[in-house]
């Protein structure tokens, strides 16, 4: 076994990796390409850069982002303790003086003498990983010649260059006096059932499917303001990939009125249960956890503003007061399929020398992406020192964000931090801050607990 890590791409995921390798002692190789050469979007020489905002959001305890944040900050994270550090005003959100934070970071790790940075393009891991160990964290603009060789080795045809994922809301907060279960073309009487078997079948029939039936009135008040909200501004370099990839909602509601109502939306195979006739549309949920606890919206794939996907994805029937736990994006996001490729420490099942790290993993976000650079760094430690795997209780946000990445599932998109992805509380509460309040408590004791 070679005496040290290797780590490959030195932004927010892998520089933590880096520091909590060498903190435990171990010699780290950190390979970072810039300023050889540089991504699309990135311009700083600097490790750890801030691409696009420079919020590492809520620092409230009963926030999911604010709860890893301080479960990070249980973890001795250096990347936490800089953003700290560099601060900026910004109310209760964690906000970063991007130079200032980017900078710090750099500074660190080329003071610490057990971590060699080396600014070169890596595009061969085979050698790396034959006797040694190797983490991979070259985030959501990783090169082309990488991304081929992450291809190669994983077994995967491609990856999914860019991130095109529908909205997500929590199960609990769909209106069910309006929301119905369902497959479609499933819903027909059996002949020899009554009315009221019937309806205990497709009550409990365990579809994976919940619809959305929106009248012609709800469906033309919806589309208007759909076609008429604020969208994101792409970068240029994106453009192309993600219009040729998959069409936003909003794009194709704008080629015409009914057009939805003849994809996503089609009501054909549905009987609105109110009514016992077909709706004019039909929005459907599709499961999107093994527990049952957040749906996504079919084929929202969208590029609207969060403020206005709330708004206006608010306004059909049923979501009135859907809690979001992830908004929809589209942008360029280089992602392996980790639900059949990783376990719930990063490590590559068919290589126990090679692990994962960073957005590239389906993690999405800045704190996020630090999360998975610390579980990865631990277990990479372990697996140096022929040690047990660390796999972090799923009660916490660490654990529950590297189980979700980790099970497999047919449809999978990157996932941030958000409290529908852990376990629920055994005693249920329905005042939403206590209850989040609960399983943020629940989810920092299980960090403290662990013994490592």
């Amino acid at each position: 076994m070679k005496n040290y890590i290797t780590i490959i791409g030195g932004g927010l995921a892998g520089s933590e990796a880096a520091y909590q390798i060498a903190k435990r002692g171990i010699k780290v190789k950190l390979y970072e390409m810039k300023p050889i050469k540089y991504s699309e979007a990135h311009s700083n020489e600097n490790l750890a850069e801030i691409v696009c905002s420079n919020s590492f959001k809520s620092n409230l305890h009963t926030n999911a982002c604010g709860l890893l944040k301080e479960e990070l900050r249980e973890l001795d994270s250096l990347l936490i303790k800089i953003a700290d550090e560099t601060q900026v005003p910004a109310g209760q959100a964690l906000a970063v003086d991007r130079e200032k934070f980017s900078q710090k970071v750099t500074e660190e790790l080329e003071k610490n003498k057990l971590i060699e940075i080396i600014h070169k393009e890596v595009v061969d891991i085979k050698e790396m990983s034959i006797d040694g160990i190797v983490i991979i964290a070259t985030g959501p603009l990783t090169s082309e010649g990488m991304a081929k060789e992450i291809s190669r080795i994983t077994g995967q045809d491609k990856l999914y260059f860019y991130d095109a994922a529908a909205p997500i809301v929590t199960k609990e907060s769909i209106d069910f006096n309006i929301a119905f279960y369902g497959n479609r073309y499933e819903q027909e009487k059996g002949k020899q059932e009554t009315e009221e078997e019937w309806k205990k079948r497709i009550k409990n029939q365990g579809a994976s499917y919940i619809n959305l039936p929106m009248n012609q009135e709800e469906y033309e008040e919806f589309y208007n303001e759909l076609v008429n909200a604020e969208v994101v501004t792409l970068h240029e370099f994106e453009k192309r990939e993600i219009f040729e990839g998959c069409m936003p909602l909003e794009v194709m509601a704008k080629r015409g009125k009914d057009t939805l109502r003849y994809g996503p939306l089609k009501p054909v195979g549905f009987d609105d249960p109110r009514t016992a006739k077909r709706p004019y549309a039909v929005v459907q949920l599709r499961q999107d956890n093994k527990e049952g606890t957040i749906y996504n919206i079919v084929g929202f794939q969208t590029n609207l503003k969060y403020g206005e996907q709330k708004r206006v994805f608010r306004m059909i029937p049923g979501l009135k007061n859907a809690e979001f736990v992830k908004y929809g994006v589209m942008h360029r996001n280089t992602y392996i399929n980790s639900t059949k490729l990783l376990d719930n420490t990063y490590n590559l099942k068919n290589n126990k020398n090679i692990y994962f790290a960073g957005q590239i993993t389906g993690v999405e976000g800045y704190v996020e992406s630090i999360s998975s650079g610390i579980v990865a760094a631990i277990n990479a430690c372990g697996n140096y020192r022929n040690e047990e795997k660390i796999v972090f209780p799923e009660v916490s946000m660490l654990g529950a964000l590297a189980k979700y990445i980790s099970t497999e599932k047919d449809k999978f998109q990157p996932m941030n931090a958000n409290f529908g992805i852990v376990p629920e509380l055994e005693n249920k509460i329905k005042d939403k801050k206590l209850k989040y309040e609960k399983l943020a408590d629940r989810g920092l004791l299980a960090i403290k607990n662990i013994k490592m």
